[in-house]
């Protein structure tokens, strides 16, 4: 869980032996991510830094869960990740409503 949103986060191992942070279940057309910000899986279930420049069309990548998360800053380099990191505001929001009240076991009378 991300500490400053609370949404889950993928931690995966990366090939240089490090870990990663991963938005889950997202994997946009690495063309739309700057090269520096792409993370390709490899056949071994690790990721690397993608950063061929242009990207093959159809390839897909992941991105960072900080790159994502509503709680944490940053310039609006791609109008999605705005999209996303709006949709993750509203999710985490969400996480954190109060139960609504419960309905009385018996309603009164009114007529």
């Amino acid at each position: 869980m991300c500490p400053y949103c609370g949404l889950p986060q993928e931690r995966v191992a990366t090939i240089e032996h490090d870990w990663v942070l991963l938005e889950p279940d997202m994997a946009p057309l690495a063309h739309l991510v700057p090269a520096e910000y792409r993370w390709i899986e490899t056949s071994d279930g690790r990721v690397a830094v993608y950063g061929v420049c242009p990207a093959e069309p159809f390839q897909r990548c992941r991105i960072e869960h900080r790159l994502a998360c509503p709680e944490q800053s940053l310039p609006d380099l791609w109008p999605w990740l705005t999209s996303l990191r709006g949709e993750n505001a509203r999710q985490a929001e969400r996480l954190n409503e109060p139960e609504p009240p419960h309905a009385p076991e018996e309603w009164p009378d009114a007529g």
